[in-house]
């Protein structure tokens, strides 16, 4: 599964350094997650670290890129090759 930054975003620029693969950048409106470089921190955190700093919790589930802890962790391991 990738994330998914909803609209109740503020723009507060916290989850973006925090970011291990660079997914998350700076949409027309709010900040937005590439969901080919989100790994949900797999292989880098226990805890997705974008949502453990937001302060206004918007950064869900995304229900249209739904993967498996293995297929994470594949996404993951192809990143750090590339």
């Amino acid at each position: 599964m990738s994330l998914l930054i909803n609209d109740e975003c503020i723009n507060c620029d916290v989850c973006e350094p925090e970011c291990p693969n660079s997914a998350i950048t700076q949409g027309d409106e709010i900040y937005e997650i590439d969901p080919n470089l989100c790994t949900e921190c797999v292989g880098h955190y226990d805890e997705p670290q974008c949502i453990e700093v937001c302060p206004v919790d918007c950064i869900l589930v995304d229900p249209d890129h739904e993967e498996s802890k293995e297929e994470l962790l594949k996404k993951y391991e192809m990143l750090e090759s590339a």
